[in-house]
């Protein structure tokens, strides 16, 4: 179990919840079990009508002491790859995006307790209505020589993919090579829930793409991204969400070059180096 419910702390004013903080960790390299030398706030929440920013401050110091605690060298603010345990499906969409840019309160909080912004978040729409699969030499080659193959809700690698990804309906998509029977690349959908329905648009989630180093730049993933497109567009999904860093150039000509337009961003923040242990 990696919920720790110290972590988990809530203002009362006259016995009465005016806000709450949520700050968690990671896990090891191996997703064996949990690291806690580094350490998030995950959300940060004040009650509707309770805007004193003493309180939102005072929540973040009480967040930034209890993983200090834990032995967290370094804080962040925002949920992101691999501390992505909390609040899949309820912030954010295919992927925990760091702080949504329309999170004032948090963004506000953040830089008065000395925090920089350490990353940008793209969040990224594809209208499968509008989809069209790219067609090159390279798409037409893999498809002679490949076959792609469908797995549904694939048994998790590790304690930590288990934890958060465990419950959720998952597709699996493989690019194998006919030759060898090697899967040579592989791309994970899941429905997003409950923020599709909210938005009353069926709408999955690309949250991860892996080609092998000696299949790169070959097509593999435009030509895998394309059939699994077109099979959950046959089952009713209309929209096609990721997440990606801006910095992450070839990503990010990748997802255009297959029609995937910006729709919104989140900031991951990083506690400054002088204020680690937590003092103002």
């Amino acid at each position: 179990m990696h919920f720790d419910h110290r972590g988990l702390i809530v203002a009362t004013r006259d016995e009465v919840p005016t806000g709450f903080v949520h700050a968690g960790f990671g896990p090891n390299e191996a997703g064996t079990a949990m690291d806690t030398s580094m350490g998030t706030t995950h959300l940060l929440m004040l009650r509707a009508g309770h805007t004193d920013e003493r309180l939102a401050d005072d929540l973040l110091a009480a967040s930034e002491h209890y993983l200090h605690s834990q032995g967290a060298k370094v804080t962040y603010a925002g949920g992101i790859k691999p501390m992505n345990s909390f609040y899949l499906g309820l912030y954010g969409g295919s992927e925990i995006p760091g702080v949504l840019q329309s999170n004032h309160l948090l963004h506000d909080t953040c830089r008065r307790r000395n925090y920089a912004e350490a990353g940008r978040v793209s969040i990224l729409h594809c209208d499968l209505v509008q989809f069209r699969a790219p067609v090159s030499h390279k798409v037409r080659q893999l498809r002679h020589s490949t076959r792609v193959v469908e797995k549904h809700d694939p048994i998790a690698t590790n304690w930590w993919e288990a934890c958060v990804w465990g419950s959720q309906q998952r597709d699996c998509f493989q690019l194998v090579e006919k030759t060898t029977e090697r899967v040579i690349a592989s791309a994970l959908f899941w429905d997003i829930q409950p923020l599709s329905a909210s938005w009353g648009i069926c709408t999955a989630g690309l949250f991860q793409l892996h080609v092998e180093s000696d299949w790169r730049r070959k097509g593999c993933a435009t030509y895998l991204l394309g059939e699994a497109f077109r099979l959950l567009r046959r089952r009713g999904v209309a929209t096609i969400e990721v997440q990606t860093m801006a910095t992450n150039d070839a990503a990010q000509d990748l997802y255009r070059g297959l029609g995937f337009v910006e729709v919104d961003y989140g900031l991951v923040f990083r506690k400054n180096g002088a204020d680690q242990n937590g003092t103002v």
